[in-house]
């Protein structure tokens, strides 16, 4: 048998059965214990010989002594260790190893890349992966596994992000959370020394747990087979990516991150346009795209766009930034602005599109609004924004006081008119007004509501997942295979 076959699948390296953490200590290394407890795991070993407890548990002096099975190692202790930690690794018949540790070839001194040659020569003898190193590490909550954050949501979804970068992989499910989107997998690889964004992606392709994929990647380093996993992952799911490194000191900088040589930018942006890919400029933006795709059901088959809102301004505001980003706003037929003049109060109204009246911040107004103006076959899409105008500042109550009929209206728009409802909700920079927004925010995204932050984020992402449904359904883009 080759010594790449003995390779334990990425689909056992997600459900371990006991996990030990290399390095942990009751006196300040107890991240990754503490993760591992919060996510529910039921076999967390801390593994140090200078300690017998680590927040309540039994630690060992080694890997051997731990009395149950230990599939999953996480390391945090010095790169110079890592090869005698290695054996014991195989001598305990783990199946993968994830470095935290840094300080290996991303440091760019010769020792320390041969250090990471001999590694991957351990795991391959002794039949595990390795994560990494340098990196986060994994979190997969249908299998209550946890990296260092807390505080991450830990129901299962269907979202999937692998990063080079463990920062963007910690921070993301934090910023995701309270627009209601829940993850399958989080994978950190950092340095990817063995497991690596092409044999991720070839998995996430065919994961029937996963339907959204995103990613950060820094550097490829076989091109060819990332083109390959690329293109099937794209066949069959949205693919949305932030690519890090596409200047000279981006590029410098994630040598030094992950020891990553990055590619030309326009070979990876003329990639992206061919394979149908949603490339975006940052994180916040991904969160943006993933919440549109998860949420902005269903997916306008056009670029028509009401928006309807309170404050002159903001509409106005609204209006521009939408169609900068190349959505449309179509005029209104004249018969429907003399039919809103009959309900709508004639003061301080814009009766168009945009539609701005004080009395949309009313259930009643919503609803009637929403419900006829879904009927024009040219509209295609609603954004409803909120909290631009001293009318309708969080910190007055009159939005939180009926947050849960404002959100069945909604909803009742959506369905009945076969049309997604997309909301802009200004965050406030008080704290009474930030407390009812949160309120808002939980109560439009727990009901499967896409929530923004401004006009302008909407309308990036709305575009960006039009253009992307749209080549979809052209026949745009690689098919799968």
């Amino acid at each position: 048998m080759k010594m790449e076959d003995k390779k334990p699948s990425l689909e056992e390296v997600f459900s371990p059965c006991g996990v030990a953490v290399v390095g942990a200590s009751p006196t300040g290394n107890t991240a990754f214990v503490r993760g591992l407890q919060e996510a529910g795991f039921p076999a967390i070993y801390p593994v140090n010989p200078n300690h017998t407890e680590v927040l309540g548990l039994p630690c060992y002096p080694s890997l051997q002594a731990i009395p149950g099975v230990v599939d999953h190692v996480v390391v945090s202790i010095p790169a110079e260790s890592a090869l005698a930690l290695l054996d014991d690794c195989a001598a305990k018949g783990v199946r993968s190893v994830h470095f935290f540790t840094a300080g290996f070839g991303e440091t760019g001194q010769k020792e320390r890349t041969e250090l990471e040659r001999l590694m991957l020569e351990k795991a391959r003898a002794g039949g595990f992966r390795i994560i990494g190193p340098n990196c986060m590490g994994l979190f997969v909550p249908k299998s209550h596994l946890s990296n260092a954050a807390f505080g991450k949501p830990l129901e299962p979804g269907t979202i999937a992000f692998i990063s080079q970068s463990g920062g963007n992989a910690h921070d993301l499910p934090f910023h995701a959370r309270p627009r209601g989107l829940r993850f399958s997998k989080i994978v950190s690889y950092g340095n990817a020394l063995d497991v690596d964004e092409s044999e991720l992606l070839q998995y996430l392709a065919q994961d029937p747990e996963t339907d959204i994929i995103g990613a950060y990647i820094e550097g490829i380093k076989d091109g060819r087979h990332f083109l390959e996993a690329l293109k099937k992952a794209a066949a069959r799911k949205p693919v949305v990516i932030y690519k890090g490194g596409t200047t000279e000191a981006g590029r410098r900088a994630a040598y030094g991150h992950t020891a990553s040589l990055t590619s030309s930018a326009a070979v990876f942006d003329a990639l992206c346009r061919q394979l149908n890919i949603i490339q975006i400029d940052d994180m916040e933006e991904l969160v943006d795209v993933v919440v549109t795709l998860r949420f902005a059901s269903p997916l306008p088959r056009g670029t028509g766009v009401a928006v309807v809102g309170t404050g002159g301004g903001a509409t106005v505001l609204a209006g521009d930034e939408i169609e900068k980003a190349g959505l449309r706003l179509p005029p209104l037929p004249q018969e429907i602005g003399t039919e809103l003049r009959e309900f709508l109060p004639l003061a301080g109204s814009i009766f168009g599109n945009p539609l701005d009246a004080r009395s949309l911040m009313s259930v009643e107004g919503v609803s009637a609004i929403l419900n006829r103006l879904g009927k024009l076959p040219e509209i295609h899409m609603f954004v409803y924004h909120l909290g631009f105008h001293p009318a309708s500042h969080w910190s007055s109550g009159r939005l939180s006081s009926n947050l849960l009929q404002l959100t069945n209206a909604l909803l009742e728009a959506k369905r009945s008119t076969g049309k997604p409802v997309l909301l802009a909700l200004r965050r406030p920079p008080d704290i009474v007004g930030t407390q009812n927004f949160l309120a808002a925010q939980e109560a439009f995204s727990g009901a499967g509501l896409p929530v923004f932050y401004s006009a302008r984020q909407l309308a990036k992402a709305m575009a960006r997942v039009v253009t992307w449904h749209q080549a979809r359904n052209s026949g745009g883009g690689e098919t799968a295979d």
